[in-house]
């Protein structure tokens, strides 16, 4: 019996605030949890003003520290995916999948991992070697090129991934990246030494979320 592949819409929300952006990811996590809707499974690619964000940790991040990022001109939000403080600006592609697992696999640890091969095959799409490390998100060497971190309820997904394309790295140098440390982080830009906008790389991560997930697209 062949199984119908599922269907994803993908929705371009272009340059966005954080927190606008966060309001759309919960009106379509809303839409899936009410019985009477037929939401469709959706990604949401867009790239953010410069945004400093903390996920779940086990103590609270310093108040000092949220002012002192602040001051820098970015916003901070305190959020509930996983992973610790990361860095979102133009020049990076963040891709929000609000999906219901139960089209693909009731398995949140499959979905971070087939999350984390997409970004993979997208990279060797540019000749990049990326791979996985015990560390989230995905590395090439000693560099993250693409920060991970979700929310799942439900079988509900939320939040995504973030991958650097022609980001300002700058912003990185004041924090801890996803509080690893001694590691770097690294753009498609920086690895190819040349300008890689995150509209070159659209196309390619859509093919590879395709290939990996075994869906099918349409476009909003």
């Amino acid at each position: 019996m062949t199984v119908a592949r599922a269907a994803v819409n993908v929705v371009r929300l272009g340059r966005i605030s954080y927190r606008s952006a966060l309001k759309v990811q919960q009106q379509h996590i809303k839409q899936h949890l009410d019985s009477s809707s037929t939401s469709p499974n959706t990604l949401l690619l867009c790239e953010h003003e410069p945004v400093y964000t903390v996920g779940i940790r086990r103590a609270p991040y310093p108040p000092e520290e949220e002012q002192r990022l602040k001051a820098l001109g970015a916003d901070f939000f305190r959020t509930n995916r996983g992973g610790l403080v990361t860095f979102h600006g133009p020049g990076q592609l963040v891709c929000y999948p609000v999906l219901n697992l139960a089209c693909f696999k009731k398995s949140v640890r499959w979905y971070v991992c087939e999350l984390e091969r997409t970004v993979i095959k997208m990279c060797s799409k540019f000749g990049i070697e990326a791979s996985t490390s015990p560390d989230t998100g995905v590395w090439v060497g000693d560099n993250k090129i693409c920060a991970l971190g979700i929310h799942c309820g439900r079988y509900i997904t939320s939040h995504g991934l973030a991958l650097n394309c022609n980001t300002d790295m700058s912003w990185f140098d004041n924090i801890v990246p996803c509080g690893i440390v001694g590691k770097g982080v690294t753009s498609l830009s920086r690895e190819l030494g040349r300008d890689v906008p995150t509209e070159e790389a659209v196309p390619k991560l859509l093919e590879a979320f395709t290939e990996q997930f075994n869906c099918t697209l349409t476009y909003n």
